[in-house]
């Protein structure tokens, strides 16, 4: 009888495990097991000949093949499927697709994030996918920027709940759980400090500034353990994260001994030679990035080639990857790979993909998203006001794959989904809106307007990489025949939904935008519709805040939904019709102008006010805001702590009143004020905040409280402290400052 080999023996650690394995390996393996490459190319390649420790961008089928090709390596060392499952299993034709994680922000509901995570991960692992490159814990701070749709928004406290909500979610009870997957941290840090709203630009961003905003929703995860972080593609003043030995050791894995695994982006050790030209050549690319402490390296092929020269001309030794493999492997051996390589489960795959529970927690997260930013009373639409006429117009109102948004589908990131996800699964507003309604009322639609065309980048198809780019945006001209048609379906109304915002074309990777305005025949359509009479709903399906023109924010009311996933337009429906109540708040602000960007709520105090000379820095809708179908007052704010010391805890109460008569879920908000700081800081930080059910005329006492240590700013010496002196408590609805009832207190040194 043959001896167990300790790397196989289940009674040994997980260390010991990991040692015996990585005495049995060539540098070539050890070399492989650090890359991660597109397994849409040559599989043969990448498994036997590279031996890659883990794919992405498997299709189903190719999953099946990556693993009976492993079986035919020396080690047989199991492999870490990996794929974007951004908001959903986004490229698994029959799977679940919520909201967009922008569009999920606005619930402020950490526990539907997690159970949304939930809910992806038991779909994601019975497909023999291991690993989601998700959540995005960038703060967005510029509208132009292509990925806004992909953050919780523009508060670094949200973003933190949200986030690690999420990781819960993925995680599960432990990796050994057979339906938990891997999450990643993305994109660490300081990714969405771009210039001019550009993706993947330099970000000229301070360690001061990363200690005071960035980087805190990322401690927050890595100490609810996120198992791997992404690092992003940018250069912080002058040197690409992928070899940024400040953040990665002195403070990922020093100050917050961060043990996870750590995941360039796609091709971040490539760029260092052919774009931002760092590096001469991939052997010296590859050591700076192995001797930064990077552990997986996504997609860039050279690599393998690059750290074997490294290694032939001395600028790596043979043990300069163990650290890396060790970390790599240790996660293979806690996910159990090797005894259970956790391929797809047909039986798993008809039981959990898009089942029924899956289905209706997607509806309460579309339910959630959805934010009311104004409304003259017309909306809910009475079910019992007789006979009526809904015209449905817009080019967006029965488009079923934009409602996906990005990350979906046939949004452009992999290639099995052509045409997208299957429409039976997917409820526009249009269809919504013909479900809902009473039998005796009429929907009517129209097109209305064309949005873009595109035409191919003339510097051609492919980045240097291979990597695709993305085709220029051609705005459509407004057309006279589609207007004309929406007019005439309005007029015959008694009222209209116009469904306008933005397509895939103008979102994601490489597709910032100069402009924040409607593109295309948009603007002039709701302007033609304005003129008509007839009460006008505005349903603004859009991945980000976009300019509304006059005729848009003149409406009778305005619905900002993001991209509300497959359920969106059965959850817009019901809103209109108010069989449900608006409780989406805003995660982000919303500008009158592009020129006002930046516009989040938490800037520093400046000088010389808050406006331009021809428009105020005010935006059309600030973080924190969203309407209910009823009114709510907020009242007798006070601190019940007035005098705390550093280690203390602020206590406070308020009273909130539903003044109307239908039901609300009021989300209170609180913010801080620090009011004298020995260094520039924000005048007011969101730092909690409670969702209060309250019934029509329901009066309750709200209790809130929070660590004094939350009351800390980061000092010109780079040190977050609480710094003795008066504070404020703002508390309402929003972070508007004439929303907010102020309760002061001190702190003591």
């Amino acid at each position: 009888m043959s001896a167990v080999l300790p790397l196989t023996d289940t009674h040994r650690t997980v260390a010991q495990r990991v040692a015996d394995l990585l005495a049995r390996m060539t540098v070539a393996e050890k070399v492989g097991q650090m890359m991660q490459l597109d397994a849409r190319e040559d599989l043969e390649d990448q498994i036997l000949r590279k031996h890659v420790g883990s794919v992405l961008h498997t299709s189903p089928e190719r999953v099946l093949r990556a693993h009976d090709l492993r079986e035919q390596t020396r080690l047989q060392i199991p492999l870490l499927i990996g794929e974007d499952c951004i908001h959903g299993h986004s490229f698994f034709e029959g799977a679940t697709i919520f909201p967009t994680q922008l569009g999920m922000a606005a619930s402020w509901d950490a526990d539907l994030l997690e159970r949304v995570a939930r809910a992806t991960a038991v779909e994601v692992a019975a497909t023999g996918v291991h690993w989601t490159f998700s959540p995005v814990l960038c703060i967005a701070r510029d509208l132009r920027w292509g990925r806004v749709d992909e953050t919780f928004g523009e508060d670094p406290h949200l973003i933190g709940e949200l986030s690690a909500a999420m990781v819960r979610g993925y995680q599960g009870e432990g990796l050994s759980d057979p339906t938990a997957i891997l999450a990643t941290a993305k994109h660490f840090a300081g990714y969405s400090e771009t210039q001019g709203g550009r993706d993947a630009s330099e970000a000229d961003i301070s360690r001061r500034k990363l200690r005071s905003w960035f980087l805190p929703p990322f401690e927050r995860v890595a100490k609810e353990g996120c198992r791997t972080f992404m690092l992003g593609y940018q250069s912080t003043d002058g040197v690409p994260i992928t070899t940024n030995d400040w953040l990665l050791n002195e403070v990922l894995r020093g100050e917050w001994g961060y043990t996870g695994t750590l995941v360039t982006d796609w091709d971040n050790v490539g760029r260092m030679v052919w774009e931002q030209r760092i590096q001469p050549d991939y052997a010296h690319a590859a050591a700076a990035a192995v001797k930064a402490g990077n552990d997986m390296i996504m997609t860039t092929p050279r690599f393998f080639e690059g750290a074997l020269e490294a290694v032939e001309t001395g600028l790596l030794a043979p043990t300069d990857f163990d650290a890396a493999v060790a970390r790599i492997l240790t996660l293979k051996f806690e996910l159990g790979l090797f005894e259970d390589p956790r391929r797809p489960s047909r039986e798993r795959i008809e039981l959990v993909v898009g089942n029924a529970a899956h289905r209706e927690l997607n509806l309460e997260a579309a339910r959630k998203s959805l934010v009311l930013l104004a409304n003259d009373g017309t909306l809910p639409l009475s079910r019992e006001s007789g006979a009526r006429t809904v015209a449905v117009v817009g080019p967006l109102a029965d488009d079923a794959q934009t409602q996906l948004g990005d990350w979906a589908g046939n949004s452009g990131q992999a290639d099995w989904l052509p045409d997208g996800h299957p429409r039976s699964m997917i409820t526009t507003v249009l269809d919504g809106l013909r479900d809902a309604v009473p039998e005796q009322w009429a929907v009517t639609s129209a097109r209305g307007a064309d949005i873009l065309t595109v035409e191919p980048d003339p510097a051609g198809a492919f980045f240097p990489d291979g990597q695709p780019r993305s085709p220029i945006v051609v705005p459509a001209p407004p057309d006279a025949e589609l207007i004309a048609e929406a007019v005439a379906a309005a007029q015959s109304a008694d009222v209209v939904v116009a469904v306008v915002g933005d397509r895939i074309e103008l979102v994601g990777e490489a597709s910032s935008t100069a402009t924040l305005e409607l593109v295309g025949g948009q603007v002039a359509l709701l302007d033609a519709l304005a003129a008509t009479g007839t009460p006008m709903v505005v349903v603004l399906l859009a991945s980000k805040p976009l300019v509304l023109p006059a005729s848009a924010r003149d409406a009778a009311a305005i619905v900002w939904v993001a991209n509300p996933g497959m359920e969106g337009g059965r959850a817009i429906a019901e809103l209109i019709l108010g069989d449900i109540e608006p409780v989406g708040r805003l995660p982000i602000s919303f500008a009158v102008h592009v020129g006002q960007q930046p516009t989040y709520y938490n800037q520093i105090r400046g000088q010389h006010g808050d406006r331009y000379a021809d428009l105020t820095q005010r935006p059309a809708f600030a973080f924190g805001e969203g309407l209910s179908y009823t009114s709510v007052e907020y009242a007798d704010a006070r601190v019940l702590t007035p005098t705390v010391g550093a280690e203390g805890e602020v206590r406070a109460e308020l009273t909130v009143r539903n003044t109307g008569e239908r039901p609300a879920v009021e989300t209170v908000q609180v913010y801080v004020r620090d009011d004298v700081t020995s260094v520039s800081w924000a005048d007011k930080e969101l730092k909690a905040f409670r969702q209060v059910a309250l019934a029509p005329g329901e009066r309750r006492v709200v209790e809130l409280s929070l660590p004094a240590a939350e009351c800390s700013i980061v000092d010109a010496a780079g040190r977050r402290v609480v710094e003795p002196g008066r504070f404020e408590l703002l508390i309402g609805p929003s972070s508007r400052d004439e929303a907010l009832l102020a309760a002061p207190f001190t702190i003591t040194g």
